[in-house]
């Protein structure tokens, strides 16, 4: 990871006296923030299973691991290819199997439930609820009492493992039913068929095995060696046991990803580090697994890959390594597109723009009145700003930012009552009220929430840097970046980039992880838009180490939409699943649906919206884009036969035909309705606009990328291209794409070349 300015809570205000708890408001450049809610506003939830190392820290909300800090009651937790459940019984690990749940929609959903799981305890312990210990990029270590001292457990993404250390006393084992040993030449291995699934434990030298019932052993640990592993394998072979063996005594102590960015090459270098303790025998490489983003396409890893486990994350490959890399492509986007020429649409493009323009405080209003609407107003007037401005009216281009100023204002200032933010020490997040879905109560979707903010404070910046300085109304945005995506671990003001998990490449919108199937994120699309927020606002401020990190979570998380949402390699989706894409994912099922709705037309649209300029990513596979966009007529029609209808009957017609527009332009101009309905978070004017300029410019072209941050660029059906840099800097900058054009682009300006 590069180099990284700290970002504390003095940074956001070196003004304010001090955070000391009877301080209530701490000023952020012209705005401000609490120190506690207003009048009977409710507080962050607490996290008070952590143990009292792990409580110096800020709360890790939004994990796949939350629900262990935050539950009253033992969660399970998805750690891929284990499920694991710690309670006060102690550890019990299973290997899922993929059940097939067929739904009143009339498709299927894909579970991999925790069931038959096998307990692990210490003999002669009555344990404690289990504590959170230690949390690095992607391993936990679980502690249990009494004074978190009777058992620790380590457990990882993508880890066949579960590492074990009891202090004093042995190991119990205790099974669902009744199992077959396997033999094996190693008297420290217990290996165990259970319903045709393959277990082992694995104890150090001089351990004694002992059945004491047909569903109980005990592992009687020699004096000194406290410690033990189990670990569940992918098939029952002798080959697969001794590599487990080997690797059985190589104990996590730490994970890291750190990331690079190269601009001149325009790519993302991700390395995964797995620091581990032999305890007994050779040093060896830790054994873990890597998902389907993580091995595919991969050169680096031919011919050292392992065995697999299937998961419903596809299959899961093992590599004995201590260390991987993943190197992505950024494909870059630029903040807005340039105006389109005279053509047959222009007199409707002006008449939407003028009716938009019109509307548009009205429009920033249109449903809820808390964070998430408020912000999606906002950007949604941010957006229209871009169409009206390079279409050369400037005066509604002034009259938008206004409305803009006023709206953020209002909410950044910390004066009003209803509509603020709050800082919660002790938990490490901030807060946001009105609350709107459970974002305080249960810290659900901050970096939906704060990405719109984000994204229209960089907006407003590149119109008036002044009003949006760090000493004027960009404290506040620091603070909300601050808790999305914070790069230090180990902090007390907030956690390691709050949603984002490093390992499956993606985030996590539920902030406390409640029920059987664990955490989940719905609108994959929206964390893009975060992403995509950090990025334009480091590249605004000139915050490079923002910007990297900001590319890194963007490129990430485009690539996991693609393996775990839209398979668009179909790896991951078993042939059982009858859907295209999959609209929610837990950590333990897949479902085609939504929180709100089961409308085939916002199951499909809620992984689209917002469509912007940082969207091109969705016409990666047009291919893909039109089977995608093909099942919406049969699904609607099986939502009909339910005696249902989506009100209105073209709810989010402008989405579909903007999506289709990154793959063929012409036949998304072909069935969009002037008149129809239109996404919320989104106007006329901006999706026809979107629509004339990639029928204008051509589709997205992922083959040719340039040495700057903001760029894009398009191909149209003849092969010519179009080239667009925009240049934040005070100096001329020269962009070089990757083909051999440059382009020379003005301070604060968008270039544009063919």
């Amino acid at each position: 990871m590069p180099s990284i300015r700290p970002l504390c809570l003095g940074l956001l205000c070196a003004c304010a006296a001090s955070f000391a708890v009877q301080a209530q408001t701490v000023k952020a450049g012209a705005g401000a923030y609490t120190l506690a809610p207003k009048a009977a506003d409710r507080v962050v939830p607490a996290a008070p299973y952590r143990t009292p190392a792990m409580l110096k820290r800020a709360a890790p909300s939004n994990q796949w691991y939350s629900a262990l800090v935050y539950s009253d009651k033992p969660e399970v937790l998805f750690a891929h290819p284990l499920t694991i459940l710690p309670s006060s019984a102690g550890i019990e690990f299973a290997l899922p199997s993929k059940t097939i749940v067929p739904t009143e929609r009339r498709d299927v959903e894909i579970h991999y439930p925790h069931q038959d799981g096998l307990l692990l305890s210490p003999t002669g312990v009555t344990l404690e609820r289990p504590k959170l210990a230690n949390a690095s990029d992607w391993a936990i270590d679980i502690a249990w009492g009494p004074n978190d001292a009777a058992m620790t457990a380590t457990v990882a993404h993508g880890s066949p493992f579960v590492s074990l250390q009891i202090p004093k006393g042995n190991v119990r084992l205790q099974l669902p039913f009744a199992a077959t040993r396997v033999p094996h030449a190693d008297a420290r291995v217990l290996a165990l068929r259970l319903k045709g699934k393959s277990y082992a434990l694995f104890g150090p030298s001089g351990v004694r095995w002992e059945q004491v019932s047909g569903t109980e052993w005990i592992g009687h640990l020699p004096e000194g060696k406290g410690y033990a592993s189990a670990a569940a394998l992918p098939d029952d072979s002798a080959t697969t046991l001794d590599l487990f063996t080997r690797h059985a005594y190589a104990f996590l102590q730490d994970t890291r990803v750190d990331w690079q960015f190269d601009e001149a090459a325009s790519r993302v270098r991700s390395t995964f580090v797995a620091t581990a303790r032999s305890m007994e025998g050779p040093d060896v490489p830790p054994l873990l697994g890597l998902f389907p983003h993580q091995w595919h396409n991969n050169s680096a890893l031919q011919g050292k890959l392992g065995p697999a486990f299937e998961t419903l994350r596809g299959p899961i490959k093992l590599l004995a390594a201590k260390q991987f890399e993943l190197t992505r492509t950024y494909n870059g986007f630029v903040p807005f597109w340039p105006g389109v020429p005279e053509q047959t649409r222009s007199a409707q493009l002006r008449d939407l723009m003028k009716t938009d323009v019109r509307n548009a405080r009205r429009m920033m209003l249109e449903i809820g009145v808390g964070p998430y609407w408020q912000g999606k107003g906002l950007q949604r007037i941010s957006k229209l700003m871009d169409v009206v401005e390079q279409q050369g009216d400037l005066d509604a281009r002034d009259q938008l930012l206004k409305h803009m100023k006023t709206r953020i204002e209002q909410w950044f200032s910390g004066n009003d009552n209803k509509t603020y933010f709050h800082y919660d020490k002790a938990q490490g997040t901030v807060a946001s009220y009105p609350e709107e879905y459970f974002a305080v109560e249960q810290m659900n979707d901050h970096h939906f929430h704060y990405g719109y903010w984000i994204r229209t404070m960089a907006e407003i910046a590149l119109r008036d840097p002044q009003w949006a300085s760090k000493a004027q109304w960009g404290g506040m945005v620091d603070l909300l970046v601050a808790d999305i995506a914070t790069p230090r671990r180990g902090a007390a003001d907030f956690p390691f980039v709050r949603n984002f998990d490093p390992y499956e490449g993606h985030s996590w919108a539920s902030g406390i992880g409640l029920g059987p199937f664990g955490n989940n994120q719905e609108s994959s699309s929206e964390a893009i838009n975060a992403w995509a927020g950090l990025i334009l606002w480091a590249e605004v401020t000139g915050d490079k180490a923002l910007r990297d990190l900001g590319i890194y979570l963007y490129t990430s998380e485009i690539e996991a939409i693609n393996y775990y949402w839209f398979d668009i390699h179909r790896l991951v989706f078993p042939p059982e699943y009858k859907n295209v894409e999959t609209s929610m994912l837990f950590g333990g099922k897949y479902a085609h649906n939504t929180w709100w709705i089961d409308e085939p037309r916002q199951i499909k649209g809620i992984n689209l919206l917002p469509i912007t300029t940082a969207s091109t990513y969705l016409g990666r596979d047009g291919a893909f884009v039109k089977r995608s966009l093909a099942t919406l007529k049969p699904e609607t029609e099986v939502f009909a036969a339910r005696g249902k209808a989506a009100k209105p009957i073209d709810i989010w017609q402008d989405l579909f035909a903007k999506y289709m527009a990154t793959a063929d332009p012409q036949a998304a101009l072909a069935m969009w309705d002037r008149w129809g309905s239109f996404e919320l978070g989104d106007t006329r004017s901006h999706a026809l606009h979107w629509m004339l300029s990639l029928q204008t410019m051509g589709t997205p072209d992922f083959a040719t990328t340039a040495n700057t941050t903001l760029y894009s660029v398009f191909q149209r059906a003849d092969g010519s291209k179009t080239y667009l840099a925009y240049n934040p800097g005070a100096q001329p900058l020269t962009v070089r794409f990757s083909d051999g054009k440059s382009l020379q682009v003005a301070p604060r300006t968008l270039g544009s070349t063919q």
